[in-house]
């Protein structure tokens, strides 16, 4: 399968796009729990803000002041651009739309962060989004290839994955089938609306949490 080598278009306008989504939220609809536990739509879009200022240096430095601990230092980076207005967050996220900063890491990384975190806040709200086919694609096939982070390659182990919607098949053992972006978010570990996916191995995938 050809993919784009640059993915950085394809980030800025998913991030503009997101941004177009959620400006008009009410407080009730920032406060949603997203798809990330214990985050809400809000905390969802402060980390990506955050993720988006980032730099190499200052991640292994706020890293270091955090006692070498990921998730404490992501919390407090999430606490630090939620401790305002929804609005304050949303100007925060509106600054990076066109930023090229992230931490150390592979740069499908960071196409992943923008698709992958822009439906955990779009589900729980109910928008829907055609994400490109190529994206989805060249995701899946990063995150069943790589533990990094959100363990892909431990849920996919000893299946095959079988897009439905697009020319995309990977693996092998029991099948899971069903749209690319619900093969997509399942494999980095997010529930699944019951019936989007269907096949032997599904219980095996979903089940693995």
């Amino acid at each position: 399968m050809a993919t784009t080598p640059d993915p950085w278009g394809t980030i800025h306008r998913e991030r503009r796009a997101l941004l177009a989504d959620v400006e008009g939220l009410t407080p009730g609809q920032w406060a949603t729990p997203s798809l990330c536990v214990g985050r809400t739509v809000q905390d969802t879009l402060a980390h990506m803000a955050a993720t988006a200022r980032m730099t190499p240096a200052g991640f292994f430095l706020k890293l270091a002041r955090s006692g070498f601990r990921f998730e404490a230092m992501t919390a407090r980076e999430i606490a630090e651009l939620t401790a305002g207005t929804p609005a304050d967050t949303l100007d925060a996220f509106r600054a990076r739309l066109d930023s090229v900063s992230h931490p150390p890491g592979p740069v499908d990384s960071w196409l992943g962060e923008t698709v992958v975190h822009a439906e955990d806040i779009r589900r729980p709200l109910g928008i829907v989004r055609a994400y490109p086919t190529e994206a989805l694609t060249r995701l899946a096939d990063f995150y069943r290839r790589s533990n990094l982070i959100v363990g892909g390659k431990r849920r996919a182990a000893g299946l095959t994955l079988r897009a439905t919607d697009a020319d995309w098949t990977a693996g092998t053992g029991p099948e899971v089938r069903g749209p690319i972006l619900a093969l997509l978010l399942a494999v980095t570990g997010r529930r699944i609306a019951h019936g989007e996916l269907e096949g032997e191995g599904t219980p095996t995938l979903t089940g693995r949490g």
